[in-house]
């Protein structure tokens, strides 16, 4: 095989007809702005052409369900091998999916617990165990002397087959049985119903053990087993021991299923707990999501699922309640009496019918009604409704709370019973991966334990390990995978492929570092090694410094950005991208260009946003300042309590202060000086739309402008069209063959789909009337085909266009096309875009605004631009709270809060807060400890 990966002519998407050769065998990074080119040339280019060939190998019966994939606009890549892809997207969206279920640590649990779990009687906690026949025969002789009497205590669905066992009996030498209390002789013949459980015994009298007898003694064993099905009564002396072929408590009877890998899968009727189908949790409605501010009145809209009016239905029954119990509609909720709320939301204290006043068009009606409560109402409409809508609207009102049966551990009791060493499966998986390392570490097992687990033990410590190496030793084995950050997710998938083995393969992975402190990038540096070092090819696209400097090549991708990128700018070591002039990332790696730290720091003022007993997750009851009217980062070790510091509690408590938002915020106890802000908006890297209808510019509001500007046009007003008219989401100005799509699905029968451009429209998603209207010589198609930058320069003249533009523009989004479709971005260029469209707006100085590591996926540069903004919405007396581990962000705040020391468990706590001069001599923080060297420079 060759020993280069040759590519010619690559020009998919802005990458010009670019030509590359790459080593194999070597860790390669590809860097460049956002937008140059380096996804399109890895993804896109290389891992596509990868998957193309692999599904081209197999059959055209498996590629029916595989599909087919397009070549991409490459014309030659020589030396490829097989691809595997490693983004960030979300490890998965189904509630089941557990961090333990993705990395099949799991899988080895169970079998592990199925081989060598010992079960506990769930009314004494002494282990059970189980006999052989041998065991059985053993114990009866370690009697030594005297005379014992074998009986089958009881026999239980065998129907009808006992006649068969008892002439085997009668034919081995036993006379006698008692047959339902009666003594029977076995030589006579004994009927039995077929459909009918009966209590048998086989009554083997004066039966002396001696070396003559072992053979019957065995026989009768071994028959009275079939009848009773496991169990075994020897009498003995006056002494009575029960033998158990079973699971079954000998003292309390108590019995538990044939322990097998099903009953610890939670995705198994076998091991699911009954009640909540094996999720875990259970929605419910939430009391506190029905009646958010209790501080209105029922008169003021207190109770919000229901549109209380004076005169609509609800409106009447909610007055008849007030005036049943004699309290005022208009008295705050936290004025009612418990009994009189509690009767509101449950009914319970309500008379069977209620008497209800209706007034209607100057009318008085009255009628009889059962009110339920509140919640039984939404509850019933909730199960009865085969309306989607009704059920997202009641879900609104609803949160998930673990399920009151298995207290959120998923699995039926019965299987809980089941432990290794002194831990059942779910307790396992409830411990940080370190801890649970520590645990299979430190098992003491017995040598015919180790002998049936040794490979199983192996694997789970191996796989373990390789998660504690990319720094998620903090994540819980029952984590459920949606939870995941893309870094996580991303990483979870590099440990499980480490955990392969696999040699000869092209891996390429996008962003590792992402949401890695400082701290843990080592360990992750280690892995992508290890990767390389197995004998792969590892390409990362990455921004991280120290991943540069370790690579074994790296890729220098630009210069710009969209159409302005998409060449190979430099290549080669570190010193090679250094001595390159055009390349950006070289200057920024020599320290020619930098993110400067500024001079003078904002100045702390009286005035904070104050959270009191903070104790989401893991957070230790932390009383925490948040400085308003400065720029504030939340740092810390990955797992340290920062997204539930910020997100969970911060975020949807002021949230839901200012704007009775419905989200239910993390525990904590008080919040103090909310009153200091007039808003609350989250900036995260969640999709602007979900489908290709959606774009910047339908998200950010300028379209509208621009559909109103071509509606203004001379040509448009001779026509009589509106701005609706230059919609592609609305008949009558779009194409109607493709229906503003721009593109026709040909269903290719047992090939996949094939799309291809709209033959009427030829791809431009609006009809020949249309786009005759023109605007200074474009049609409404081609301004959405320009890049921001092109557009910006285009609409200079109208403010409320430029505005917009130019906010996105600063937030380095220049290259992106106004038409382009959502599910194209990343979760970096959307969050992005969302940051433009707030600074777009006018702003009141007393909003705060909330982002979640908005570094991921941008370049030195492009950092610089994006912290010129957002000190650009302080300056104008905003408060901004920004969860980040880049160091060139840190440098540049007011205010620091780090967390930790640890992940998981061992985080939680504040390690140092302050300006970053004073955190940076805080030894105890890790933050700190790498901050002082950056200060230093």
């Amino acid at each position: 095989m060759k020993e280069t990966i040759i590519i010619k002519g690559a020009r998919e998407h802005n990458l010009k007809n670019i030509n590359l050769e790459l080593p194999r065998h070597k860790l390669i990074v590809f860097t460049g702005l956002s937008g140059s080119g380096k996804s399109t040339l890895a993804f896109d280019t290389i891992f596509a052409e990868g998957q193309r060939r692999y599904l081209e190998s197999l059959s055209s019966y498996a590629r029916q369900f595989l599909g087919q994939m397009e070549k991409p606009n490459v014309d030659s890549i020589e030396g490829l091998s097989p691809a595997i892809s490693i983004d960030q997207k979300a490890a998965s969206h189904n509630p089941r999916s557990t961090v333990g279920t993705v990395t099949e640590i799991y899988d080895y649990l169970r079998v592990l617990y199925a081989r060598i779990g010992v079960p506990h009687c769930p009314v004494c906690g002494k282990s059970i165990t189980k006999l052989s026949l041998e065991q059985m025969v053993e114990k009866v002789l370690d009697l030594n002397s005297g005379k014992i009497t074998v009986l089958a205590p009881i026999v239980r669905g065998r129907k009808g087959e006992y006649h068969q066992l008892l002439n085997d009996f009668f034919r081995r030498g036993f006379s006698k049985a008692r047959i339902n209390g009666k003594t029977k002789d076995l030589s006579e013949k004994i009927t039995l119903s077929r459909y009918t459980q009966h209590k048998i015994e086989i009554v083997v009298d004066n039966l002396e053990i001696t070396a003559e007898n072992i053979g019957r003694i065995t026989d009768a064993i071994e028959q009275a087993v079939k009848l009773a099905d496991g169990l075994v009564l020897i009498v003995h002396e006056d002494k009575e021991i029960l033998l158990n072929q079973n699971l079954l408590c000998s003292e309390h009877g108590v019995g538990l299923p044939e322990i097998e890998p099903r009953i610890f899968s939670f995705n198994s009727p076998y091991g699911a707990c009954e009640k909540c189908d094996g999720l875990g949790v259970q929605k419910k409605i939430d009391p506190n999501l029905v009646i958010p501010d209790k501080n209105l009145s029922v008169a003021q809209g207190a109770i919000v699922p229901l549109n209380y009016k004076t005169n609509n239905y609800y409106g009447a029954i909610l007055r008849a309640v007030t005036e049943h119990f004699g309290f005022s509609e208009h008295a705050p909720i936290k004025n009612l009496h418990s009994e009189h709320l509690e009767t509101i939301l449950y009914g319970s204290s309500l008379p069977e019918r209620l008497k209800v006043r209706y007034f209607s068009h100057g009318h008085s009606n009255v009628f009889w009604v059962k009110f339920e409560g509140i919640i039984p109402l939404l509850e019933r409409r909730y199960r009865q409704t085969e309306s989607d809508n009704v059920r997202k609207e009641i879900e609104r009102y609803m949160s998930q709370t673990p399920c009151d049966l298995c207290e959120g551990r998923r699995l039926k009791k019965e299987s809980l019973l089941v432990k290794v060493g002194t831990k059942n499966i779910s307790e396992v998986t409830q411990m940080s991966v370190k801890n649970t390392l520590e645990f299979f570490e430190n098992l003491e097992l017995s040598p015919k334990e180790i002998l049936i687990a040794e490979r199983i033990l192996k694997e789970i410590k191996a796989r373990l390990k390789f998660l504690v190496n990319v720094g998620l030793d903090y994540l819980t084995l029952d984590r459920t995978a949606f939870t995941l950050a893309g870094g996580e997710a991303q990483r979870i998938r590099l440990a499980s492929q480490i955990g392969s083995g696999l040699v000869g393969v092209l891996y390429i992975l996008d962003e590792p570092s992402v949401g890695l402190h400082a701290r843990d990038n080592d360990r992750l540096l280690e892995a992508l090694n290890h990767l390389r070092n197995l004998g792969n090819t590892v390409i990362v696209i990455e921004h991280d410094e120290e991943t540069m400097r370790q690579a074994d090549l790296i890729v220098d991708i630009g210069p710009g950005a969209g159409s302005h990128g998409g060449e190979i700018v430099a290549m080669g070591d570190l010193a090679e991208i250094i001595k390159e002039p055009r390349s950006v990332t070289g200057q920024y790696l020599s320290g020619k260009k930098k993110i400067e730290i500024p001079k003078n720091r904002r100045k702390i003022k009286d005035k904070f946003l104050t959270i009191v007993g903070a104790n989401e997750n893991n957070l230790k009851n932390l009383n925490i300042h948040f400085p308003l009217g400065v720029f504030t980062c939340v740092t810390g070790v990955s797992g340290s309590g920062k997204s539930s510091l910020v997100n969970e509690i911060l975020y949807k408590a002021v949230a839901r202060k200012i704007s009775s938002a419905l989200e239910r915020p993390g525990k904590y106890a008080r919040l103090e000086g909310v009153e200091n802000l007039n808003k609350c908006i989250i900036i995260d890297q969640s999709p602007i739309g979900r489908t290709p209808r959606s774009n910047p510019v339908t998200y950010t509001g300028v379209f509208t402008y621009i559909r109103e500007l071509f509606a203004k046009t001379r040509e448009a007003k001779m026509r009589g069209y509106q701005p609706g008219r230059f919609s592609f989401n609305v008949a009558g100005g779009r194409c109607d063959n493709c229906q503003g799509d721009g593109t026709l699905k040909i269903e290719m029968h047992f090939l996949p789909d094939v799309y291809i451009p709209c033959d009427v429209c030829a791809g431009k998603r609006f009809n020949r009337e249309t786009l005759e209207v023109k605007f200074k010589g474009k049609s409404i198609a081609d301004v959405l085909a320009m890049t921001v930058l092109e557009a910006l320069d285009f609409f200079s003249s109208i403010p409320k266009i430029a505005d917009v533009l130019r906010t996105l523009s600063d937030v380095g989004l220049g290259y992106i096309h106004l038409g382009q479709a959502a599910t194209t971005l990343s979760g970096g260029e959307a969050q992005r875009v969302k940051l433009a469209t707030e600074l777009a707006r006018r702003a009141t100085g007393k909003t705060l605004y909330i982002l979640d590591e908005p570094t991921t996926g941008l370049h030195f540069d492009d950092i610089k631009k994006l912290l010129e903004v957002l000190h650009r919405l302080v300056n104008a007396g905003n408060t901004v709270v920004v969860i980040e581990h880049n160091l060139d962000v840190i440098k540049t705040c007011d205010y620091i809060i780090d967390l930790g020391p640890e992940g998981g468990n061992e985080g939680g706590k504040i390690m140092a807060s302050g300006t970053p001069e004073e955190v940076a001599i805080i030894e105890k923080s890790y933050t700190g400890q790498f901050l002082q060297k950056i200060l230093k420079k």
